[in-house]
């Protein structure tokens, strides 16, 4: 076992029992199970800066007391982060519903500035965060115009559907009204979402403030978290514009799936790109 790795969990009074054991989900960290005498810990492997961020995340996750299950980071030090293993088991009926109301909850936390004291990352893109009070300035220049550069630099993007980004970024004011930002996962995937026995859990955030409908959005890109969680989460209050922020907030992790895994993504973007654009101001 790294001597490092070592040293922490002694500085945690952990005392481990065999050795690691890789698990699967480590597409960007490495992702651990490693026994101890005080019971099962998930230990990850990564960038410093990368796992402080999640460490970050994960503790205010689980500050805002949502009702959806948190794993408790334990330490982190360096390239390692040990926090809590939990207990994964079959969906059962009710945590669509649990969800709904669970990450109702969690947006309910809001604050005037969008955006999070530190940066952080949405895998292994860097994610900046430095807070600005107009919502529709920070999707603009934090996200989508950012992400575009990158894009584009890197041959994956080209120049007339950068323009047409720019173009949509540039007219958020026109149809988007500002709000309070509400707390986010910030990557809520279904592979960043587990069932226990104590209900939904939350894994791998990339936390910030921003508009809620981020995290529904990420949600329905791929895959459907069913009309019961809609129910819970709307509690009849839906968005008439629903569908266009849908669309706007899948871009961004669109772009960010294009930069990292290539060229089969940019159709899933100029689809997106599309669907905002079909909308009269």
């Amino acid at each position: 076992m790294d001597a490092s790795l070592e040293e922490l969990l002694a500085s945690l009074a952990l005392t481990p029992r065999g050795e690691l054991r890789s698990m699967s989900g480590g597409d960007i960290a490495t992702v651990y199970r490693l026994d101890t005498d005080q019971g099962a810990v998930v230990v990850k492997r990564d960038d410093g800066q990368r796992l402080a961020g999640e460490a970050d995340g994960l503790a205010a996750l689980r500050a805002a007391d949502s009702g959806l299950v948190v794993p408790e980071v334990l330490g982190q030090a360096d390239e390692w982060l040990v926090m809590e293993a939990l207990h994964v088991s079959r969906r059962e009926a009710g945590d669509a519903l649990a969800l709904g109301q669970g990450l109702r909850a969690l947006h309910a936390y809001r604050a005037d500035e969008h955006g999070w004291p530190r940066d952080n990352a949405c895998g292994l893109t860097p994610q900046p965060n430095a807070p600005l009070a107009d919502g529709r300035a920070f999707q603009r220049q934090r996200r989508l115009l950012p992400l575009a550069a990158a894009c584009h630099e890197r041959g994956l993007l080209d120049a007339g559907l950068r323009q047409r980004i720019e173009t949509l970024a540039e007219g958020l004011e026109r149809w988007l009204p500002d709000a309070q930002a509400s707390l986010l996962h910030g990557d809520l995937w279904s592979g960043n979402l587990l069932y226990t026995p104590r209900g939904p859990a939350l894994i791998d955030p990339a936390v910030y403030r921003h508009y809620p409908e981020v995290d529904l959005a990420m949600l329905t890109l791929f895959g459907a978290p069913g009309e019961a969680f809609f129910e819970a989460y709307w509690n009849g209050d839906a968005p008439a514009d629903w569908p266009r922020r849908e669309a706007l907030f899948q871009l961004y992790p669109l772009l960010n799936h294009l930069l990292l895994f290539g060229a089969g993504y940019r159709g899933g973007v100029e689809r997106v790109v599309a669907r905002v654009e079909a909308y009269q101001d």
